[in-house]
């Protein structure tokens, strides 16, 4: 059965009160643990009201999680799965976060983009041709995350869904406007820290394309009934494992066409 408003509501006061206070929870209690996707993709939608109300501002763009094959495997899900990002924590080109905010903070190499228009559904699907006019800017991003759980490994996949599966923040690079000269599926890209390179990808490794990304969140959120508008920005998936780093780190995406984004802890 689906979860009632006040279990998701209990729900939500755990997961924004371990962001908030940078703690680390074990489990979501029984009571109010979600089963289904709708009930986790519910709480995650009342963890934002109570950030927000927080001080944390509002939705400023969303993430798009395991379209890769890499993320896949390594968070053993097999669908790609979305989340919102709080417009205080994202940075321009260079950014730089707190470390004892966090738990376990890692960084992931993305391709995002900036919508110069609304995506409020059609008749059919979107795919990538159809979502392409309403994407303005394609630039290289970097997703910070923070692994929150005692053990993630042990959590089923609606609990890592509803707690946006380690969202921390973003660092976008510079907006490319002329990116119809890309050819978005053969960008290779890396990612480097403290100068070394730990893994690298290109854009086939999203869903075939990483417009297809897109094209499945605004397909979402149209479901929701939270269509995507113009000005609002995605990241599409990480081209490499997640990697964990720690204070004094600098990280580096560096992808072809697309220039760096940079992230110090």
């Amino acid at each position: 059965m689906p979860l009632s408003p006040e279990a998701i509501g209990e729900a939500a006061n755990i997961l924004a009160e371990v962001r908030m206070k940078s703690i680390t929870m074990t489990e979501i209690p029984a009571n109010c643990r979600p089963e289904t996707l709708d009930d986790a993709y519910a709480i995650q939608v009342s963890v934002h009201e109570r950030l927000e109300k927080a001080g944390w501002g509002p939705i400023a763009g969303h993430k798009v999680g395991c379209t890769t094959t890499v993320m896949q495997k390594y968070l053993k899900i097999d669908q790609p799965c979305a989340g919102g990002i709080f417009e205080t924590t994202v940075h321009a080109v260079e950014g730089r976060y707190d470390r004892s905010a966090m738990h376990r903070p890692g960084v992931e190499c993305e391709i995002a983009v900036r919508l110069c228009a609304d995506l409020p559904g059609r008749n059919g699907p979107y795919d990538h041709d159809s979502v392409g006019p309403a994407v303005g800017a394609v630039m290289t991003s970097i997703e910070l995350v923070d692994d929150r759980w005692t053990d993630f490994k042990q959590q089923p996949m609606a609990c890592l869904l509803a707690d946006e599966f380690f969202g921390a923040g973003c660092v976008l690079g510079s907006e490319v406007s002329d990116w119809q000269d890309l050819d978005l599926v053969a960008l290779s890209g890396r990612m480097r820290v403290n100068g070394v390179e730990i893994g690298s990808g290109t854009g086939a490794d999203i869903l075939g394309h990483p417009l297809n990304a897109l094209a499945w969140l605004a397909d979402l959120r149209v479901k929701q009934g939270r269509p995507l508008k113009e000005g609002e920005f995605v990241t599409l998936g990480s081209l490499v494992q997640t990697v964990w780093i720690d204070s004094g780190d600098e990280v580096v995406a560096d992808i072809d066409g697309l220039g760096i984004a940079v992230l110090n802890l």
